[in-house]
């Protein structure tokens, strides 16, 4: 059986491989060589401008020709790679290979035992995959989560006025806005944004166990802390010090643990929106041929926030168990983050698929104003609490219990009933006014 979009394992390759296609050029197997070969071959070319004595003679016209290598890397390239990894059983070493047949190409065999030079793997796959993960959270990851984020925003301005019945303990509470409600979620997600750009994207560069002895033994008189630390941060990197053989992956930890909170928070907006659909506050948009239930044809289903929900979760159970196991290594190095590293585009294309249905799902909202506007009508006992702090203000006696023994009674609380309330107080008639001008719609607060 052939691996294609209906025989893949994975619905990430399967069922939602147009939504996750994007992927592939930062988290695939290709796309890890790839990254791994820009650092090399950068890496080769910090060296030849140092210079080394060594590759003082290279002729520094070629560097351009040498980024062509990872510039214009092809799958065709990958494979020679792959094929070179079946005999070395050994993927960066393959790399390097790879690299070096391609300076004999070049004419350029004289300096290619620089290439790979006194670094061990975790040079290159610390370097490379933080590279990679920065650039798909700067473009493809920021590019989505802002555009949901700009729905939401579009809809808490729209509906800025739409007064409506909050729910606390599931029971009817002082009135809102249903904007200011939307909001609560774009101002949560935008403080994550924040935190998440503030972490520094780390990586380790510093020889087989982190203190360059191979490269000291071999140029005592270079300063190679500050040759890593201006390599890695020219990649828009920052190099973490001092390291074992590994980066110790804290800071990559924070960004799991961040995406996570992003994830959390659109988890509750889709729960929210899924129970405001169930009030009838929102009706979704039909499309023409779309089928909500395969026996109720009357039915449209809130699927696209369950299914934003569904993978959110997934996505989270990964970022959990990412977070807390790269951080952890045995003494200065084994070997369970490899396998756990080359997992992290997962719970991207889980988020990434949970992003595209909530926007889909944002965008099929309709607001239903008669059924808000109906529950607040129902339930003129939420202004209970402004006519009793009022009367507080005023030194009434027990106001809390008059309201409490108002409200409790088991009749429906009405416009009518709490105005003959009012007028059995025995107050001012000013104050009496003042308290028959407040209703649900009104009693808002300061949204």
């Amino acid at each position: 059986m052939d691996l294609n979009t209906l025989t893949a394992i994975s619905p990430i390759d399967g069922r939602y491989f147009e939504v996750t296609k994007p992927l592939a050029s930062y988290f695939s197997e290709y796309a890890l060589i790839r990254y791994r070969l820009l650092v090399e071959v950068e890496y080769f070319i910090a060296l030849s401008e140092l210079p080394l004595k060594e590759l003082k003679s290279f002729p520094k016209e070629k560097s351009d020709k040498l980024r062509t290598i990872y510039e214009g890397f092809s799958e065709s390239d990958a494979l020679q790679i792959k094929e070179i990894e079946k005999t070395t059983n050994h993927d960066v070493k393959a790399v390097e290979y790879f690299v070096k047949k391609k300076f004999d190409d070049l004419g350029l065999s004289a300096y290619k035992e620089f290439i790979h030079f006194g670094l061990t793997s975790q040079d290159i796959n610390n370097t490379a995959i933080p590279l990679l993960w920065k650039e798909f959270l700067e473009t493809e990851f920021m590019h989505s989560l802002s555009g949901l984020v700009f729905s939401l925003d579009l809809q808490a301005n729209l509906w800025k006025d739409v007064s409506m019945l909050a729910r606390t303990h599931g029971q009817p509470a002082s009135p809102t806005r249903l904007g200011k409600e939307i909001n609560v979620f774009v101002e949560r997600v935008k403080k994550q944004i924040g935190l998440l750009r503030a972490i520094p994207h780390s990586a380790k560069f510093g020889g087989a166990t982190g203190n360059f002895n191979a490269h000291h033994v071999a140029y005592p008189e270079i300063n190679w802390l500050d040759f890593g630390n201006r390599f890695v941060k020219q990649l828009g990197l920052e190099r973490s010090h001092p390291t074992t053989q590994i980066e110790h992956y804290d800071n990559l930890a924070a960004q799991f643990d961040t995406l996570k909170r992003i994830n959390t928070i659109l988890i509750d907006y889709s729960r929210d929106a899924w129970q405001y659909i169930s009030l009838n506050y929102f009706k979704q948009k039909i499309k023409e041929g779309e089928i909500g239930s395969s026996a109720m044809p009357h039915k449209v289903n809130p699927i696209d926030f369950e299914n934003a929900e569904g993978n959110f979760g997934l996505a989270n159970a990964l970022f959990e168990h990412l977070s807390a196991k790269l951080p952890i290594s045995r003494l200065q190095r084994d070997l369970t983050d490899s396998t756990v590293l080359r997992n992290i585009g997962v719970p991207m294309a889980h988020t990434m698929i949970a992003l595209k249905s909530l926007r889909k799902g944002v965008g099929k909202l309709e607001l239903n104003k008669a059924a808000i506007d109906h529950d607040l009508e129902e339930n003129w006992a939420v202004i209970a609490e402004a006519i009793q702090t009022i009367l507080r203000k005023e030194g009434y006696p027990n106001p809390f219990e008059a309201l409490k023994e108002l409200t409790r009674k088991n009749e429906k609380i009405t416009k009518e009933s709490i105005h003959t309330f009012i007028e059995g107080l025995e107050i001012k008639k000013e104050l009496k006014e003042q308290l028959k001008k407040i209703s649900p719609y009104n009693y808002v607060g300061i949204v």
